[in-house]
């Protein structure tokens, strides 16, 4: 009799558990997320962890499983932004083409041209929208090993990476593009109709590079964090920096003059020393993270 009154009960009360298990779910999974923020592990040194997982390939396998799955999550998440973006992606190439007068003044040849601007603008588009999120799998991936502090500051700089990435592709929206059409549009005076591949393909791609350079701050930042940076190299070494940042503007201008190349290269060496500062931070913050476990 009691086994009987126990399953009906059981069977009473299931609706009212999933209830409240689906409303404590929330809760417990800030309460694991908080735990994993504030959990301190030991800390080593690249070369020691390195080290470490050559002599224990069961480790090293552990590590290349998880990357594995963020990487599977990450392309997941690309996936979904870029089905989003084919709806907005009309819209977007409208925005693009206003610096060169709108999309009519552009003249297709090829049949299947239309078709593959429309897919560069979707998948770049895609990429963009889901950055947030590929830079919260990266520092899932790279959180354990980091102190607390490194961890909190890590998941701060994602949505300044948001913010970086989109600062950038203004940058060369509105400062960059208009500068440098005119030039090109009317070199030697020979006159210009500009196809959609070539002119969709110019502007994605200088708004995506410039974008990603305008990243390189918060990237030395978490590698600083790490312990794989160090300022003092970066400050050593910063006219190698400036021939190498030099020779990127030279790649990323579609230009030849000096005038396009120094727009481009003028951020990306402010960038640079800005990513200095942010080293001496995040060095700061790494040793007194280890004075205070000592």
């Amino acid at each position: 009799m009691s086994g009987f009154l126990d399953k009906s009960w059981k069977v009473v009360s299931y609706p009212f558990r999933l209830l409240i298990n689906f409303l404590l779910f929330p809760v417990k999974l800030i309460k694991r997320f908080w735990i994993f923020l504030n959990e301190d592990l030991e800390d080593r040194s690249l070369p020691d962890a390195f080290a470490a997982s050559i002599q224990a390939p069961s480790e090293l396998l552990e590590h290349v499983d998880a990357l594995r799955k963020h990487l599977l999550r990450i392309v997941i998440g690309i996936v979904i932004a870029i089905g989003i973006c084919f709806y907005f992606t009309p819209r977007l190439i409208e925005l693009l083409t206003l610096p060169i007068g709108g999309i009519s003044t552009l003249k297709a040849i090829d049949v299947t041209e239309s078709i593959g601007v429309y897919m560069r603008i979707a998948l770049f588009a895609g990429i963009a929208l889901a950055s947030p999120y590929i830079a919260f799998e990266l520092w899932l991936f790279a959180a354990p090993g980091l102190k607390p502090g490194g961890r909190k500051l890590g998941l701060i700089g994602i949505p300044l990476a948001t913010l970086l990435l989109i600062t950038g592709m203004l940058f060369a929206y509105y400062f960059l593009i208009p500068s440098a059409l005119p030039f090109l549009l009317n070199f030697m005076g020979i006159e210009t109709i500009p196809r959609p591949s070539s002119y969709i393909n110019f502007v994605s791609g200088l708004m995506f590079w410039i974008g990603v350079a305008f990243e390189f701050p918060l990237v030395i930042f978490i590698l600083s964090l790490m312990g794989i940076v160090k300022p003092a190299i970066l400050w050593n070494q910063w006219r190698i920096a400036v021939v190498i940042i030099a020779i990127a503007a030279a790649v990323i201008t579609p230009t030849v003059d000096p005038i396009n190349m120094g727009l481009v290269m003028g951020p990306m060496v402010v960038l640079y020393f800005l990513s200095i500062g942010f080293s001496y931070l995040a060095a700061g913050s790494r040793k007194r993270s280890i004075a205070k476990q000592n």
